[in-house]
């Protein structure tokens, strides 16, 4: 997406140096080797219901997700796959437990790639072979999935508990059945739901191999703490360059995780940024209705098509300032707004227009951006 150029100096924001890893190829996608850093998230639907299962894939896709991974949990999700991979708009991953044949069918059906949790699957390491000559002849990566929840009784007993080291070796040992078949197009992913121990695990795997990363902070919770864990463990490792696509796990709608994710990696400087509101949180000066303003800025410019950073501002301490640096502003008091455009004051509104009148200036900046004279409103 094409930022406006508003004349004014862009921000410093520059992307951390990234992990030099090898890169993979799931279906369109390119994950790892310097490649963007993608959004991933689960369908909440019933696999078999292929309707109910592409319209989810159709939403999240025009929330920003990259890649999407679907439950196969039965016979009849296995027999959806065909279906669903043909028409999904984005690579579909499956996302296998249990039943090792369904890795197969999932890899038959077209599925751009499949996830293996190998604590949940019995006896699969007696079938990587076969697993990795179907993968190599489809040309479907393998994600290694280890989770706390489920790891190898083995590694428990060993380590005591699902530490970082615990959940580094049940990967790298999964990843080292494959590679004695001569496979490495893998993809590594170890999740806790403690950002803590998924932090450290991830940086014991970065140091150990050259695999891609999935970020994962498993059963995060509820949007509001889930979305501050997960930006939390995910800002600090992709800071460190660790990190080749995300998850944000949240006990909510799959496109509010895609919201979420692409929230964090925009603030990373690691996605172009599409609309961002900045808004004080409040105090004693206010004169407007700070919170209630901004939650109705955001809605009326949801799903607009073009990256803009909109202040909205409730008093004279910050609001010029920061409706300055904009690309629109409005500086509030006295129950009307001073709006601003390209760093200048347009024009002077009530507080009941202050939203309609964002929303035309912001039209009119996008569709006359070459005009010298696009806002120049009195």
């Amino acid at each position: 997406m094409t930022a406006i150029d508003l004349g004014l100096p862009a921000p410093p924001a520059p992307a951390p140096q990234r992990r030099r890893t090898r890169q993979i190829r799931i279906g369109s996608v390119s994950v790892g080797g310097g490649a963007p850093v993608s959004v991933q998230t689960m369908t909440t639907t019933l696999t078999a219901d292929v309707d109910a299962t592409l319209r989810q894939i159709a939403e999240v896709t025009a929330a920003g997700c990259d890649i999407v991974r679907i439950a196969v949990p039965s016979q009849d999700d296995a027999d959806a796959l065909p279906h669903i991979t043909k028409k999904s708009p984005i690579p579909v991953i499956a996302d296998i437990h249990f039943q090792p044949r369904y890795v197969f069918q999932a890899i038959d059906a077209g599925c751009a790639a499949v996830r293996v949790n190998p604590g949940n699957i019995k006896k699969f390491d007696d079938r990587i072979g076969d697993v990795a000559q179907a993968a190599t002849a489809a040309g479907a990566p393998i994600r290694i999935g280890v989770n706390a929840g489920s790891l190898d009784p083995r590694l428990l007993a060993k380590h005591g508990s699902a530490t970082p080291a615990a959940l580094v070796e049940s990967a790298l040992w999964e990843c080292s059945l494959f590679e004695e078949h001569g496979f490495q197009d893998l993809k590594i992913a170890v999740k806790h739901h403690d950002p803590q121990t998924m932090i450290a695990a991830n940086r014991l795997l970065a140091e150990a191999c050259d695999y891609p990363l999935h970020l994962g902070v498993t059963e995060a919770g509820p949007a509001f703490q889930g979305a501050i864990k997960s930006a939390v463990a995910f800002g600090i490792l992709l800071n460190e360059g660790i990190g080749d696509t995300i998850r944000v796990s949240l006990s909510t709608n799959p496109v509010e995780q895609v919201k979420a994710g692409c929230h964090i990696l925009s603030s990373l400087g690691l996605r172009p940024r599409k609309l961002e509101i900045v808004s004080c949180p409040g105090c004693g000066r206010l004169q407007v209705d700070i919170h209630k303003l901004a939650i109705q800025v955001e809605a009326a410019f949801d799903g607009f098509p073009h990256p803009l950073r909109v202040a909205v501002m409730g008093c004279v301490v910050n609001g010029p300032g920061e409706s300055r640096e904009a690309d629109l502003g409005v500086s509030c008091g006295n129950g009307k707004g001073q709006i601003f455009v390209r760093g200048q004051v347009v024009r002077t509104v009530l507080e009941s227009r202050v939203v309609d009148t964002l929303l035309e200036e912001a039209l009119r900046l996008t569709e006359h951006r070459e005009s010298p004279q696009a806002g120049d409103v009195t």
